[in-house]
């Protein structure tokens, strides 16, 4: 048989089966980086070239603001495959929640700077806590972004010690989290098509939160509304 033919009588059958879900995670990784690059060439954009009026500085807040949220969900579906695929790498090591408070908050600054957004900090600098910094910075930037959303001039993020717990807090004076998100420690809300929102965010601190596992028991999260702010209020307790 010739090669032709042998290439003509190749159904496919015998072709290596497609690792989708591995593609995708290569494709979400080169979408976050190309999209960190635009997010640092806007930051340099608008520190170089300030907005001229109230309306152009709205126009450079929702970019910045919307680049920020995809780039933090593309974030977000690569560390939950890398936890699917047991390739996730969790460094537990001792930390001041202070330090990884104030690193988001500097990370955000210009999205609430140009929203008119005041962030007040509650929280001991002589505290100390054993996390994974990356993992908890990563779910604070997302609180952060989306609270500079919501909220209408405030957020309030303090730590503090409670019940062996560190319980870190993002409270915000908007007008609160929807009843289908405030059923207790573990929000189980479902995907709405309308609105866009996979409720990606909440899976994802979730599964950081249950990688914090000690004798105590394991992390956890709870909403509520009415909090210190009037508005919403979430809750993380790592043991």
């Amino acid at each position: 048989m010739s090669s032709s033919e042998q290439k003509a009588g190749n159904t496919g059958h015998d072709q290596m089966p497609i690792d989708f879900s591995f593609v995708l995670a290569s494709s979400v990784h080169d979408m976050k980086n190309s999209l960190g690059m635009l997010l640092h060439t806007l930051s340099a954009m608008m520190e170089n070239s300030p907005p001229k009026d109230a309306e152009q500085a709205r126009f450079f807040s929702t970019l910045e603001y919307e680049a920020a949220r995809i780039n933090g969900e593309l974030v977000q579906l690569l560390s939950l495959y890398r936890m699917d695929e047991n390739t996730m790498v969790v460094v537990i090591d001792e930390h001041h929640p202070i330090d990884i408070i104030e690193e988001q908050i500097a990370r955000n600054d210009t999205l609430l700077k140009s929203r008119g957004i005041e962030i007040q900090v509650d929280c001991d600098s002589d505290l100390i806590w054993y996390f994974d910094s990356e993992l908890i910075g990563g779910v604070l930037n997302n609180l952060v972004v989306n609270c500079a959303r919501y909220c209408r001039k405030h957020l309030l993020v303090s730590a503090t010690e409670e019940n062996g717990f560190l319980c870190i807090s993002v409270a915000d004076d908007g007008q609160g989290y929807p009843d289908n998100m405030l059923l207790g420690p573990l929000p189980q809300t479902a995907v709405s098509f309308s609105s866009g929102n996979t409720r990606l965010g909440l899976l994802f601190t979730r599964k950081v939160l249950e990688l914090h596992k000690t004798r105590k028991g394991q992390g956890y999260m709870t909403i509520a509304n009415d909090g210190p702010l009037g508005g919403g209020v979430l809750k993380l307790y790592l043991p």
